[in-house]
């Protein structure tokens, strides 16, 4: 019976994790499986893999026929490299040394590639931060200055207000005071 190296998948629902397995390949996608050889989380930026190099690279050697998916895992952590300069080994083209520098040769590019994407998402999420405070300023600042604006108004009209009850104050004087001295005015006449 033929083995496969698939995924299962875990986890709940909008939040899919996966075990990577080795299994006879007439299992249910979620069934029996003969060894799990690691992990797979796509939820993570980039995506998470955690994957027992020696066991992945042994079943390969042994011919188990990975998905698609499990391919690209596969490829991305560099077994089918190591298979393929085991195999230039075998055939004499390079020594054991040879191939191990390539390969951590590789790994090392790999890595700082993976650095290099997650410090670009980080540089992009502050970059995403100073705009949205940016934003954020920038409409505080027109709110303030609406307020600003109400607060003269209310402050002019106020002010409007004060100076028409002065000069109806004022004007209300004046008509009393002519009242008062008109009969003073008439009284000395008659004297």
């Amino acid at each position: 019976m033929a083995t496969k190296i698939r995924l299962q998948r875990r986890g709940h629902k909008g939040y899919a994790f996966y075990t990577i397995v080795i299994a006879n390949s007439d299992a249910p996608r979620d069934g029996k499986f003969i060894e799990k050889i690691g992990t797979y989380n796509p939820n993570t930026n980039p995506a998470t893999v955690d994957l027992n190099f020696e066991r992945a690279l042994y079943w390969v050697n042994c011919g188990a026929q990975p998905t698609d998916t499990a391919r690209n895992i596969l490829s991305g952590e560099g077994v089918y490299l190591m298979k393929h300069l085991q195999g230039g080994v075998k055939k004499g083209a390079f020594d054991e040394a040879a191939a191990q520098a390539k390969f951590d040769a590789w790994k090392q590019t790999k890595e700082s590639s993976r650095k290099a994407v997650a410090v670009k998402a980080e540089q992009a999420k502050r970059e995403l931060g100073k705009a949205r405070l940016e934003a954020e300023k920038k409409v505080n600042e027109a709110v303030a200055e609406k307020v600003a604006k109400k607060k003269a108004e209310a402050l002019a009209a106020a002010e409007a207000a004060a100076a028409e009850a002065a000069a109806q104050e004022a004007a209300a004087q004046a008509n009393e005071a002519p009242a008062a001295e008109a009969p003073a005015a008439e009284a000395p006449a008659e004297a």
